[in-house]
């Protein structure tokens, strides 16, 4: 398992809450806050147009 470095969670309306992370091989991650083991990893590029799309409305029904 790599190491990750995780930030704080990010929190929606409700209780939808997900945490980003980084590895040292410049490898991003998400997952549900809580459930940390239980992560996708894409590039950083692939998740910050996930988070992008999350903010906008357009994949609320992903969280």
């Amino acid at each position: 398992m790599p190491e990750i470095h995780w930030e704080e969670p990010l929190c929606g309306e409700g209780a939808n809450c997900f945490r980003l992370g980084v590895d040292s091989g410049g490898n991003g991650y998400i997952a549900v806050a809580g459930q940390e083991d239980r992560y996708l990893t894409d590039s950083r590029e692939a998740l910050r147009n996930l988070i992008r799309d999350i903010k906008a409305g357009k994949a609320d029904h992903l969280l």
